[in-house]
């Protein structure tokens, strides 16, 4: 089978990712395809009242990848390059990132293809109020659960809840994660993914024998995982010397004040006119000489093109899908690169969110410590398993990481098995 419906190079990327998995624990032929597409999909038109009196309609996609073990679980999307396969890769991710983890969840994702920097906040807030109401069919909190994810935050996850409670008629924190504390958020979810990253990157930096005060880390991508990653890796000893966002970057081999550069994006926005270090754009910072290189904003920004010319040590992929299938060829010839593979990598913010879903559904909360403590714990057990796992295939760690989720899916699926 070929999908016709989720046709992208992203998509396609994520199959292929699967095939090679799927090929090394030797699958059941019968599961490949249940278990590699989305059991379904959701396109949606959201009409928005604009301020100048127009109406402005915007399409929104949900897909969920599986829900064998679970609810599905994923983030919400407002982004203008946001498509029906990108949306369907990402769910597919979300599956074995879940998975690897041991949560019992299936993947989701969704998305809306808008540039949410150029609407005011009434705008926003129209978009994320239609866009929750058109999926509230779809969705619930053993059905369901939506986060943040690019271009939208807390806020957005506070709207989407109480258009769902007013559907419903009560208040139902368990709909979405990401959300404030006050609304029943959880503590340490804002932080989770980036202090993820740096706790992966701060436990392989000790395997590997490098000293944390001499290492140094690149940041491409300065949003909320990011910045938090930077701000952890700090605390760690480790000197951040170049971050970049959307506009471009800045490098200073003496080490970035990121402390004054978190300041600075909050006030404008972004880190465009910053004068904490020397200019540098997205694409030649992946090419810095570094201990970790962090991509951590959109897919496939390492490619066959620079992926021979990365001076880092540790690769670790803080956002979805950064290494396209020719670069990873490559990269898995050079000895001399460790990839923390982004399924693994990224999972904080899913074990978290997994934290403030309990959390939610039972109605009580834990502090700060406890909950960043209890997921170390958890990617501990799962940086175990990957290892073991690559050990015994003989392979590279993305495909342990993928081979372990996989096969938990497709267990799952084989000992539920076929629903006439």
């Amino acid at each position: 089978m070929e999908s016709s419906i989720y046709k992208s190079e992203v998509f396609d990327m994520a199959c292929r990712q699967f095939d090679i998995a799927a090929e090394l624990i030797e699958m059941d032929p019968n599961l490949v395809e249940r278990t590699k597409y989305p059991k379904r999909c959701m396109a949606v038109s959201c009409p928005v009242r604009m301020d100048n009196g127009d109406v402005g309609l915007f399409e929104g996609y949900r897909v969920q990848h599986h829900l064998s073990m679970g609810p599905t679980k994923g983030g919400v999307r407002f982004h203008p390059n946001v498509t029906l396969g990108e949306v369907a890769a990402l769910s597919m991710w979300m599956s074995w990132k879940c998975a690897i983890t041991g949560l019992p969840y299936g993947g989701a994702k969704g998305g809306v293809c808008v540039d949410a920097m150029r609407l005011s906040r009434n705008e926003l807030e129209g978009l994320s109020r239609r866009y929750m109401q058109e999926m509230i069919p779809f969705i619930g909190p053993s059905t369901d659960i939506m986060a943040p994810d690019m271009g939208t935050n807390e806020q957005v996850m506070a709207w989407m809840m109480d258009t769902y409670a007013n559907q419903v008629g009560n208040a139902v924190p368990a709909i979405v994660t990401g959300k404030p504390v006050s609304l029943g958020g959880s503590e340490g979810r804002r932080e989770a993914t980036g202090h993820g990253v740096a706790y992966l990157v701060h436990s392989y930096l000790e395997d590997l024998g490098f000293s944390l005060g001499e290492s140094t880390a690149v940041i491409q991508g300065f949003g909320n995982v990011g910045s938090e990653a930077a701000v952890a890796l700090e605390s760690f000893g480790i000197k951040v010397t170049g971050i970049s966002d959307y506009y471009g970057g800045f490098t200073n081999p003496k080490g970035l004040d990121i402390g004054d550069a978190l300041n600075y994006s909050r006030e404008h926005g972004s880190l465009q006119g910053w004068r904490g270090g020397d200019p540098i754009s997205n694409e030649e910072i992946l090419t810095l000489d570094c201990t970790v290189l962090i991509p951590a904003a959109l897919e496939r920004v390492i490619d066959e093109n620079n992926a021979p010319h990365l001076k880092c040590k540790i690769l670790a992929e803080a956002a979805n899908g950064p290494t396209n299938i020719l670069a990873d060829e490559i990269l898995k010839e050079n000895d001399e690169i460790e990839i923390i593979p982004d399924i693994f990598c990224n999972s904080g913010g899913v074990i978290v969110s997994y934290f403030e879903w309990v959390q939610d559904l039972q109605s009580l909360y834990w502090t700060r410590d406890e909950v960043l403590n209890k997921m170390y714990v958890i990617l501990d057990r799962a940086k175990n398993e990957i290892e073991k796992q690559k050990k015994a295939l003989n392979c590279s760690r993305r495909e342990a990481a993928l081979a372990l989720g996989i096969r938990k899916v497709a267990n799952a699926k084989a000992v539920r098995g076929l629903f006439p």
